[in-house]
C-alpha cells in the first residue's frame, strides 16, 4: 500500500511549462539555422542540446556551435531567441495550484533544462503579481547547474538527499515515462503525465480535494 504523499517534485516542460516543437523548427528556419531546426524536428537529445541541458556549455558556445552548424550569421540574440520559442509559458491556473498545494506539502522542481529556457522562465512565467520562482518551490533543482540530467538515479538520488525527504512519501510528476521509472525503481511513488494537465484533475492524493 502506497504512504501518504507529503511531497511532489514537478518537472518543468510538458508538466508546468507549455511547449511548441513547432514554432521553435520555424524560428529556427526564420533565422536561417535550418540544420538546428533539423535537431528540433528529430527530437535530438546528444551533443548540442545535451551539452547546454548539462551544463557542459555556455550560452555564448551554444550560439557559436549554432553558427557553425548551421552556416548562418544570426546573432546570439536572434538564437536565444529562436530556441526560447519553444516553450509557451505556464498558465495561471496551474500557478495558482501550487500555491494551493503549498500548505499541504513540500514542493520541488526537478528539470532537464539550461540557462536560456531557465532564464526566460524566471522573467515571464514566475514573477507575476510580485512573485518570484521561490514563491513556487522549496527548492529547485536543475539539470545544468547539477551537471546531470534525468533519467540518470543519481540526479534523484542527490534531490532526496539534499530535501532530506523520503522516497516513498514522495510523488514525481514527470512526462517522461523513462524517467518515472528510473524515479520508482528508488522508491518515489510517480505519475506519468500525458497531456501536460492530467496532473490538475488528480483527487486521490490529497483529502481535501486540492487536485479536484
Amino acid at each position: 500500500m502506497k504512504q501518504q504523499v507529503k511531497n511532489i517534485i514537478f518537472d518543468l516542460g510538458g508538466v508546468l511549462v507549455g511547449l511548441d516543437k513547432h514554432r521553435c523548427i520555424s524560428a529556427f528556419e526564420q533565422i536561417g539555422a535550418e540544420a538546428v531546426a533539423e535537431y528540433v524536428r528529430d527530437h535530438r537529445t546528444a551533443d548540442l542540446f545535451y551539452d547546454i541541458e548539462v551544463g557542459q556549455m555556455t550560452t555564448v558556445d551554444f550560439c557559436k556551435e549554432v553558427r557553425t552548424m548551421a552556416g548562418c550569421n544570426a546573432s546570439d540574440e536572434e538564437i536565444v531567441w529562436a530556441w526560447n520559442q519553444l516553450l509557451t509559458g505556464i498558465p495561471q491556473m496551474k500557478k495558482k495550484r501550487l500555491l494551493a498545494l503549498k500548505p499541504s506539502y513540500r514542493l520541488f522542481l526537478l528539470s532537464n533544462t539550461n540557462e536560456m529556457h531557465w532564464k526566460k522562465c524566471v522573467t515571464d512565467d514566475f514573477t507575476d503579481a510580485h512573485m518570484t520562482e521561490n514563491s513556487y518551490f522549496e527548492q529547485i533543482f536543475l539539470s545544468y547547474k547539477m551537471n546531470l540530467t534525468k533519467p540518470n538515479r543519481q540526479i534523484f538520488e542527490r534531490v532526496l538527499n539534499a530535501a532530506g525527504i523520503e522516497a516513498a512519501e514522495t510523488l514525481f510528476i514527470d512526462d517522461s515515462l523513462t524517467n518515472c521509472q528510473s524515479a520508482a525503481q528508488l522508491g518515489i511513488q510517480v505519475f506519468h503525465e500525458t497531456t501536460g494537465n492530467d496532473w490538475l484533475n488528480k483527487q486521490e492524493w490529497d483529502e481535501d480535494n486540492l487536485f479536484g
